[in-house]
């Protein structure tokens, strides 16, 4: 098994993964400002399907709340996959990870609008993580063999 050297780029994936989890808390505040103006009160995750549908202000807390919560399930899947395949290719990680970023404020951007269709702009930073599982693959089988 070959020794694992940490290099000095690895900083850069490091920088993507600490924006990321900023960009986490400042959707958690957009989600919480949006849940206030809407008046939907914990613990209720989403205003109700008929209250949506006669209120604005339900409908974008709606929109804003799936907007981070997908943002929230893919955020560990593609952290993984900058961290293992940083370590081997790390301004390849870095990069794709902040491709991945910007995809999600144009995604989370479009989302809140209220009108969700219009999260699909920022559908190019999914693309972002094929680069990031190829690398972390790479990485796997380099440290394996």
């Amino acid at each position: 098994m070959p020794a694992l050297t940490i290099p000095s780029e690895y900083g850069y994936v490091l920088g993507t993964t600490l924006a990321s989890t900023v960009y986490l808390v400042f959707l958690a505040t957009r989600v919480n400002k949006a849940r206030s103006k809407a008046k939907v009160p914990l613990p209720y995750p989403y205003a109700e399907k008929a209250e949506a549908e006669a209120d604005p202000l339900k409908h974008i807390f709606n929109c804003t709340q799936r907007a981070q919560q997908n943002t929230l399930e893919m955020w560990p899947i593609v952290t993984t996959l900058a961290l293992v395949s940083g370590l081997t290719h790390p301004v390849l990680a870095a990069s794709a990870h902040c491709v991945w970023l910007l995809g999600r404020v144009v995604f989370v951007a479009g989302y809140t609008t209220g009108k969700p269709q219009k999260r699909m702009y920022g559908v190019f930073g999914q693309m972002a993580m094929l680069p990031m599982l190829v690398a972390a693959i790479s990485t796997v089988v380099h440290l394996l063999s």
